[in-house]
């Protein structure tokens, strides 16, 4: 069976009319490209593929106010890891 390309102006008039899996094709074509400002307008669209995205490159990078955002955004994984990670700040090492 051969491979079929579709191309990103396609990609997006599906998305457009409704596909869940074009939108989330399309997020995954963002970050391969490491363009964070396409994934946030997929993520604002709706794309839990998007939010799921951006919210593990924010946990990688420890950005809280990131991953606040992407949580006001509609994602609500990135709240569960945002909690996360401040629980686990509020519990390391104490001076003392």
């Amino acid at each position: 069976m051969t491979e079929m390309k579709i191309d990103r102006e396609t990609l997006r008039e599906l998305a457009d009319a409704g596909s869940e899996s074009a939108l989330d094709r399309l997020a995954d074509l963002a970050d391969a490209a490491g363009d964070l400002e396409e994934l946030s307008e997929l993520l604002d669209e709706g794309s839990p593929r998007a939010g799921s995205l951006l919210t593990r490159r924010a946990s990688a990078t420890g950005d809280v106010r990131e991953l606040q955002r992407i949580c006001d955004a509609g994602y609500e994984e990135a709240g569960e890891e945002l909690d996360r990670l401040l629980k686990a700040r509020a519990e390391g090492p104490r001076a003392g």
